[in-house]
């Protein structure tokens, strides 16, 4: 019966150990797979002089950049592309420019209206002119989450609160 007792909790740290290597790993493969933004303006905030400012995508550009670069901020950036979906309020119009200026901004304030946040990879560019139309509200300051890496430390933490529970009700348990 002892075996057993001992057993268990070598059997949950080394779960949790896997839990967190992984979790880590994930983490580091996406921060690595960010891409490296070049020719960016100096990092701050662009914030207007009227208090507002977008991001959106620039016409012109080439369209494969400007597909990658909507690919990267609705997937490893974590933008709410959901708008941009078919029946979602900013599909229409159906353009690669129109879809990528919807997600560049969603990323932009979500990551504090930098200007490094509104770059990727010289596609986009910021504005004070209010790109919003019809059923479709561009985000602006203020209206977004961030989406800064915190969610990682909560789930680690809670992890170990969970271990911690585990151990203890073994340990009374006995």
């Amino acid at each position: 019966m002892r075996n057993k007792v001992l057993f268990l909790p070598c059997l949950l740290l080394l779960h949790f150990y896997v839990v967190l290597t992984m979790e880590t790993i994930t983490q580091e493969k996406a921060e690595a797979a960010i891409p490296v933004t070049t020719l960016s303006p100096p990092e701050g905030n662009t914030t207007f002089l009227g208090g507002t400012s977008w991001c959106v995508a620039l016409p012109g550009v080439s369209q494969i950049d400007l597909q990658n670069a909507l690919d990267w901020a609705c997937g490893l950036g974590m933008a709410d592309c959901k708008p941009i979906q078919q029946g979602g309020a900013c599909f229409d119009p159906d353009t690669l420019v129109s879809h990528a200026s919807y997600a560049f901004n969603n990323y932009y304030q979500q990551n504090g209206n930098s200007d490094i946040a509104c770059n990727f990879g010289g596609t986009a560019s910021v504005t004070n002119i209010d790109p919003s139309h019809g059923k479709c509200n561009f985000a602006s300051p203020g209206s977004v989450r961030s989406s800064a890496p915190s969610s990682l430390k909560c789930k680690t933490s809670f992890i170990w609160v969970k271990f911690a529970g585990i151990l203890l009700l073994l340990y009374l348990r006995r």
